[in-house]
């Protein structure tokens, strides 16, 4: 069984009557977790999305670059992220649960907010609006100032990224700990490691662009400091 027939099969008892909270408790572990990973971006995505409940050229654009969606699936993954625009929960109801079932795994929390991010520029804008809205869900995930600065820089055309949020270092730290910081969110970027969170296999690319962001942060505070 496919992933995006698991996570239809796991929004569609949504529709039945059973809670969003029950739906989540249920996705908590291992494999499940991935199940929960997918549904957490879609959601939280069709909430951020404008279309009017239906799924836009460029939502589905910006889907597919943060998931792998073979053509058979299409029909699903469309399904899913239609049923999650339906649902009455607010976007900060989805946030808390899913902060609640991923605790304090940062890393998992800093993967599905470069998918949220992602998917409020696919229509080439970034809105004051959506900027609230993703900084809410970051307040609400315990991400700090300095990690939401670093995903907007990293997100936002024209925005200049501050090599030590990329990094998520003071500015004053030795250089010593800054290259500690910067193996760590590399060792955090490996698939093995991402699919071991709970990332499905089909969102790993998620970590391309930001593993590039984090080798070009660490080669700019190493020419400063030279």
């Amino acid at each position: 069984m496919s992933i995006w027939t698991r996570i239809a099969d796991a929004l569609s008892a949504l529709t039945k009557g059973e809670s969003l909270s029950s739906v989540f408790e249920r996705l908590r572990t291992p494999p499940e977790r991935s199940v929960a990973f997918t549904i957490a971006v879609i959601a939280l995505g069709a909430k951020i999305a404008k279309a009017d409940g239906h799924v836009t050229r460029d939502e589905v654009k910006a889907f597919r670059e943060v998931f792998t969606i073979p053509a058979s699936e299409e029909a699903n993954a469309a399904r899913v992220f239609n049923l999650a625009r339906q649902d009455v929960a607010g976007f900060d109801d989805y946030a808390r649960r899913i902060k609640k079932m991923f605790g304090e795994d940062q890393a998992v929390l800093l993967d599905l907010m470069d998918g949220l991010f992602h998917i409020a520029l696919a229509d080439g804008e970034y809105h004051p609006n959506e900027d609230q809205f993703l900084r809410t869900v970051a307040t609400i995930f315990g991400l700090s100032e300095r990690d939401f600065r670093g995903l907007r820089a990293r997100h936002v055309p024209g925005a200049v990224p501050d090599p030590y949020d990329i990094l998520g270092v003071p500015h004053d730290a030795p250089l010593a700990e800054i290259r500690a910081a910067w193996r760590q969110k590399v060792r955090e970027m490996h698939p093995d490691r991402m699919m071991a969170r709970g990332v499905p296999q089909e969102a790993v690319k998620l970590a391309e662009s930001r593993l590039i962001a984090v080798n070009q942060a660490w080669e700019d505070i190493q020419r400063d400091a030279a």
